[in-house]
């Protein structure tokens, strides 16, 4: 058996007794108190769901995006395609890049400095071409989460508010940042309970038994704490409701 470094043996005493499955409030407390002994640097907070669905069929697919209340502790890079008085509105409501065809250009010459990639439908046909290079990069404009608008300003907005796309993958899992370490627990907290309750609500009709399989909250660098999956519907609620 491997020996443990520093860092893991710092971690199992900070643990030791907590228990697990865990509540969504008690895990962000000892993830935070882990990764202020123990990290040098703000974390991120990811959760991971294992979701009773079976993605090969078209009806139990879930994909869509989420406003987290409190952002991701970052700046979010955001580029539109638009033409005329469409790029302006992008600007105006904070776009880092806004532009038709000097914009794709620069992409197809290997630019990808920002995060999020918007398009007006007009200027989609215009991308196509490029599909093959956005897609890999999950930077590939999609109505099904609002990166495809007439309504820029608000798609920018919702951006650098903290909107982030969850997708279940081909076993059915999801991965998703919900805010940093150094955020205040409220916070953590307010973008858990936002994230699950969108994944409560889309929940496919065609999903048979068991929906919330498996619940995990970690940091980057930290340890995987399981939350009460059963119960987390109810604790979602009771925040919601207090």
């Amino acid at each position: 058996m491997s020996k443990l470094t520093k860092k893991q043996q710092k971690i199992q005493e900070l643990m030791e007794g907590f228990e697990q499955p865990s509540s969504a409030l008690e895990a962000i407390k000892m993830l935070q108190k882990v990764s202020s002994e123990v990290s040098k640097f703000n974390e991120t907070v990811e959760c991971h769901m294992r979701l009773g669905i079976d993605v090969k069929h078209a009806d139990q697919q879930i994909r869509s995006t989420v406003v987290l209340p409190a952002g991701l502790g970052k700046t979010v890079r955001v580029c539109v395609i638009a033409k005329g008085p469409k790029a302006s509105e992008a600007k105006e409501a904070g776009a880092d890049e806004a532009g038709a065809e000097e914009i794709i250009e620069k992409i197809s010459g290997g630019w990808f400095e920002f995060d999020t990639l918007i398009a007006t439908p007009d200027c989609m046909p215009m991308l196509g071409k490029l599909g093959r290079v956005l897609g890999p990069k999950g930077l590939m404009p999609n109505p099904k989460t609002g990166t495809v608008t007439m309504d820029v300003a608000k798609a920018v907005k919702d951006a650098k508010a903290g909107k982030v796309e969850f997708r279940a993958d081909k076993q059915g899992m999801i991965h998703c940042p919900v805010g940093k370490a150094q955020f205040s627990t409220e916070d953590l907290m307010k973008n858990f309970v936002t994230f699950a309750e969108a994944i409560i609500k889309a929940k496919p009709s065609a999903a048979k038994g068991t929906y919330l399989k498996s619940v995990y909250l970690t940091t980057t660098m930290g340890p995987g704490i399981k939350l009460d999956a059963k119960n987390l519907p109810n604790e979602v609620k009771s925040y919601l409701n207090a």
